[in-house]
């Protein structure tokens, strides 16, 4: 039996590492054309010399570090700004009682169910009236919907409402029970949204486009689109400016699985 449970765990851990390598292979062709000078895509890279011009061409020719210091600031800035309102709204809606609650809730998450192509021309009008083109603030708002006021509130109805009345015993007001109470009990939550809104404000490009006409606002995700020639590219050029854009989500998703997987698995469950 027991060689039976070791020859069973043999054979999953080899399917697993298949299946990795599987996931990792783009990955490590994209790495691989970055160091080349390829002007067409394919596997073969027989005569092909690796070296490092690329990455240096993208420094030295593009607004590089004015590109990647725009989408730090957007990004973080989506990120304190997503997990204040959502929490806030998670709060509200676990554990405060008003009239129709559920109801204002569910209409808010159906909101979900509309595309962001659809509401791209309201948003821009009202950016446009409020005059926050070519600004931060206006690459940051889009980023908030319901998705993280959901994610919020199934974790925080896990929160035992003994915690937060003995603290209102104690004399806390609602602010102090939020910050010192809340807070620290969601704090894997936070973390999962902080990955979600880092990947998706960061990746983001039809928006930015959109919405910045001055090429001294544009993202990362704006700048690596313009490596692409209109007769010919040379895809090692954009493989590198891709290589650029895709590290920080990385590490960040690399220093923070641990707590990701832990915020999404306990929203799921019932208290």
């Amino acid at each position: 039996m027991t060689r039976k449970r070791r020859a069973v765990s043999v054979l999953a851990g080899f399917f697993l590492l298949i299946f990795a390598l599987s996931a990792l292979t783009p990955f490590l062709f994209m790495a691989a054309v970055s160091l080349t000078q390829k002007t067409t895509l394919n596997l073969n890279f027989a005569g092909e010399s690796f070296d490092l011009r690329n990455y240096i061409s993208v420094f030295r020719n593009l607004n590089i570090a004015r590109n990647f210091a725009n989408s730090l600031i957007v990004t973080g800035g989506s990120c304190i700004l997503n997990i204040l309102i959502c929490s806030m709204a998670a709060y509200g809606f676990t554990k405060k009682r008003w009239p129709g609650r559920d109801k204002v809730f569910a209409v808010y998450l159906a909101t979900l169910v509309v595309p962001s192509q659809v509401t791209l021309i309201p948003v821009f009008i009202i950016i446009r009236s409020l005059n926050l083109i070519n600004t931060h603030i206006a690459l940051m708002l889009p980023i908030l919907n319901a998705f993280g006021v959901f994610l919020m509130r199934q974790f925080m109805e896990n929160v035992p409402d003994e915690l937060i009345e003995a603290a209102r015993i104690d004399g806390c007001g609602e602010i102090r029970v939020f910050r010192s109470v809340v807070i620290p009990l969601i704090r894997p939550v936070i973390i999962s949204l902080t990955v979600f809104t880092f990947i998706t404000s960061w990746n983001d490009f039809l928006w930015p486009l959109v919405i910045c006409t001055n090429q001294n606002m544009h993202t990362l995700t704006l700048a690596i689109s313009a490596l692409k020639g209109n007769y010919s590219t040379n895809y090692g050029l954009v493989m590198a400016g891709s290589m650029i854009a895709f590290l920080p989500p990385f590490i960040l998703y690399i220093f923070l699985q641990k707590q990701f997987v832990e915020g999404i698995a306990l929203s799921g469950i019932k208290g």
